[in-house]
């Protein structure tokens, strides 16, 4: 598909500016892409877990969405927006509406990978015509900072702090998106902010375009949990792509494709070196968790390469 980037930037947000979001977070940009994904004539019915996203956007009586919305509990995002498109299916065939409504559901790592991984799993499997975003943020940032199964190994958190005992996390992260495309899904995709934004808006796009129930893991820093300037957000998820630490690929009915592979891969430490969450990572006497870091990296993406080609 020929994408615009032009014409796509100078559609009205659908996300309004004002809300609460931290300056330097990555989730309202995350939102605001996906939503910009939407074809001006459509109408969208938003779902939001609880978390950073939903408390920050709806304090009622106001809200920063343009579409319909609904807050779900913590744990069952997927399932009230597979909920409402069955609604809208049953209406649209009794001719009660007329309007094209597309259905997103938005929900944090802990609200995806853990709480609401059972809801989310579920809507996949019945294939809801929806799409579910992941704002991996890598912890429960709106709650304190606690581990989530997406924190890497090593990150120092509230409920897995580096210290005497432990080095941090001592489990690497579930790959969410290799358990989507399990489900055998019509799309999956995983992104984040580089460039241009081209590679979010179009697998954006394709995922609310694509029939059926579909999957967008967006990495999406928070500045507190992770510790950096907010000015570095971009380039928190450049190095991120550069390092292979989240590589940029979709799976299309089975297919798995590599969008981005860099043309000189960078070792890990100049992307966790960048972070607050991974500063005792670089004292000395612990060079080997950097060294186990790169060997994790350095493994997935060799599988991942082998599934692409």
């Amino acid at each position: 598909m020929a994408y615009n980037l032009k014409e796509e930037v100078q559609k009205p947000e659908r996300l309004s500016g004002g809300h609460r979001m931290c300056a330097g977070c990555g989730a309202p940009v995350a939102v605001r892409g996906v939503l910009r994904a939407l074809n001006p004539e459509d109408k969208a019915v938003i779902g939001s877990a609880t978390g950073c996203l939903e408390v920050s956007t709806f304090l009622y009586p106001y809200t920063a969405w343009q579409d319909s919305f609904i807050h779900s509990a913590f744990e069952n995002a997927a399932a009230t927006i597979g909920g409402v498109e069955a609604c809208y299916k049953v209406l649209k065939k009794k001719g009660t509406v007329d309007e094209t409504f597309k259905f997103i559901a938005f929900g944090g790592d802990g609200g995806t990978y853990d709480i609401g991984f059972q809801s989310l799993s579920g809507a996949m499997e019945r294939g809801h015509d929806m799409v579910y975003v992941c704002y991996d943020n890598e912890a429960y940032m709106n709650t304190g900072i606690q581990r989530s199964s997406s924190t890497p190994r090593f990150a120092d958190a509230t409920t897995s702090p580096a210290g005497k005992v432990i080095p941090g996390k001592p489990q690497n992260k579930k790959n969410l998106t290799e358990i989507m495309a399990a489900h055998n899904l019509p799309y999956v995709a995983q992104t984040t902010f580089i460039g241009n934004f081209k590679d979010l808006h179009e697998k954006a796009h394709k995922a609310i375009y694509t029939p059926g129930a579909n999957f967008l893991n967006i990495m999406a820093p928070c500045p507190r949990g992770w510790r950096y300037p907010t000015e570095d957000l971009m380039e928190i998820c450049k190095l991120a792509v550069e390092t292979c630490v989240w590589p940029l690929y979709e799976v299309e009915n089975g297919v798995y494709t590599l969008n981005y592979e860099p043309k000189n891969k960078l070792p890990v430490e100049e992307f966790l070196k960048k972070q607050g969450r991974f500063k005792h990572m670089f004292a000395k006497g612990n060079e080997w968790m950097i060294e186990e870091a790169q060997k994790f990296v350095d493994e997935k993406w060799e599988a991942l390469l082998k599934k692409c080609r």
